[in-house]
């Protein structure tokens, strides 16, 4: 692991602990060349699972889009970091098959905003469904306050 301050590769682990309900192990590192700590993190990777898309083409599963579209959606939101590592935790873990297609995907992510925040899951749902009228968020937000 590579410090963030000066570069080097020469480390110690200081400590390790589960993180996130056991999906991740955080380690506390020390740099053995400037003395700088941070802390890392080990996830599980999903690499071998493949996500069908709309197109049908298939391409290998990356966290980093989930976060991303997450991350997003939560923009200027009340939600903090930990709340969506957890979301993407439990997206990550529901995953089930070598092949996903998108679409549960993001079923699976509406379904971690709307119970985080729901302007959040408006904005993901309005790109993932491709509203293009204002009735179709309006439906969404009623469905929502139907709830």
């Amino acid at each position: 692991m590579k410090c963030p301050k000066c570069g080097n590769d020469d480390d110690k682990v200081l400590d390790s602990r589960a993180a996130r309900d056991g999906a991740a192990i955080r380690r506390r590192r020390e740099c053995l060349i400037c003395g700088a700590r941070f802390t890392t993190y080990e996830e599980i990777d999903r690499d071998e699972v493949q996500v069908i898309k709309r197109d049908g083409t298939r391409q290998a599963f990356d966290r980093t889009k989930v976060s991303k579209a997450i991350r997003q959606a939560c923009g200027k939101r009340p939600v903090s970091d930990e709340q969506i590592r957890t979301m993407i935790d439990h997206v990550v873990a529901r995953l089930e098959g070598d092949e996903v297609k998108a679409e549960t995907i993001a079923e699976l992510v509406m379904d971690e905003l709307h119970k985080v925040d729901e302007v959040a899951y408006i904005r993901f749902a309005s790109v993932y469904r491709q509203f293009t009228d204002v009735a179709q968020f309006l439906s969404a937000i009623t469905e929502i306050v139907k709830k």
